[in-house]
């Protein structure tokens, strides 16, 4: 291997992301971007990604946006064909998109179990085996990143969050993506996930209160939460040759939480 190779390079490479209109997703989205890739986002509102394609853009990254609600199963192909038609390959996958539910486990309601585990589960299933099928298992080639969440390690420390879809929903992801790496790896493929801890989002804004999040730092060895860039180099370590003998992982980026709790 030659020393002056960028190991972190994406350029000729085509990316989706999903959940790419804002928060991680966006910001995994400019990652893939500054490094060469080609990137398509996915998100359910037009609106949203209109705006991110625009923030990509000024930032010199490549971008076009393909509107999809992915809890649906009938929007997942055509969303698959679309790229494919536009891009003609899919060499990056990136399942970001997700659902929270907060509510006691004796209370919480059936349909918003259904929803966190379409979305958090199902529909990743659904992508990932239309794109691996589709692109990336003819081309001998891929690299599978999910999105899952320190809270799928664990559960939740009593009076913080009671999310009980949500925990077991990630927690399902993280072995989904061992699973399906060992399966997958005859074709080339990589499958890992990321484990943010918290990250600045809607969906932590939803659950959590200024008094919650500053308990919840004083366990954090580093005392802070995620910012904008935190998630990036994790992120090309996955998408990029620096980690192509890597697979079946799981990556916690949450400032040290998960090795002390």
């Amino acid at each position: 291997m030659s020393m002056g190779k960028n190991l972190f390079g994406l350029a000729g490479k085509t990316a989706l992301v999903t959940g790419g209109s804002r928060g991680l997703g966006l910001q995994i989205a400019e990652a893939l971007g500054q490094q060469g890739a080609t990137v398509v986002i996915s998100s359910r509102k037009q609106k949203d990604l209109d705006g991110a394609v625009a923030h990509l853009q000024e930032r010199g990254i490549e971008a076009i946006a393909i509107a999809a609600n992915l809890a649906k199963e009938s929007e997942i192909a055509p969303l698959v064909s679309e790229t494919l038609n536009r891009l003609g390959r899919i060499e990056i996958l990136v399942n970001n998109a997700g659902a929270t539910w907060g509510a006691p486990a004796e209370d919480h309601p059936i349909e918003a179990w259904d929803k966190v585990m379409d979305l958090n589960v199902r529909s990743v299933f659904l992508l990932s085996q239309a794109v691996g099928k589709q692109a990336m298992i003819p081309g001998r080639y891929g690299r599978i990143i999910n999105v899952a969440s320190i809270a799928g390690l664990r559960g939740n420390a009593p009076g913080v969050m009671q999310t009980v879809s949500y925990n077991t929903s990630k927690a399902a992801l993280l072995n989904f993506t061992r699973t399906l790496a060992g399966e997958w790896g005859q074709y080339g493929i990589t499958v890992n996930a990321l484990a943010p801890g918290f990250f600045p989002s809607k969906m932590t804004n939803d659950l959590l209160g200024r008094e919650e999040i500053g308990s919840l730092l004083e366990r954090v060895p580093l005392h802070r939460i995620g910012d904008d860039d935190d998630l990036k180099g994790a992120t090309l370590l996955f998408a990029s040759d620096a980690g192509k003998h890597i697979t079946g992982q799981v990556l916690a980026i949450d400032g040290g939480m998960s090795a002390v709790l």
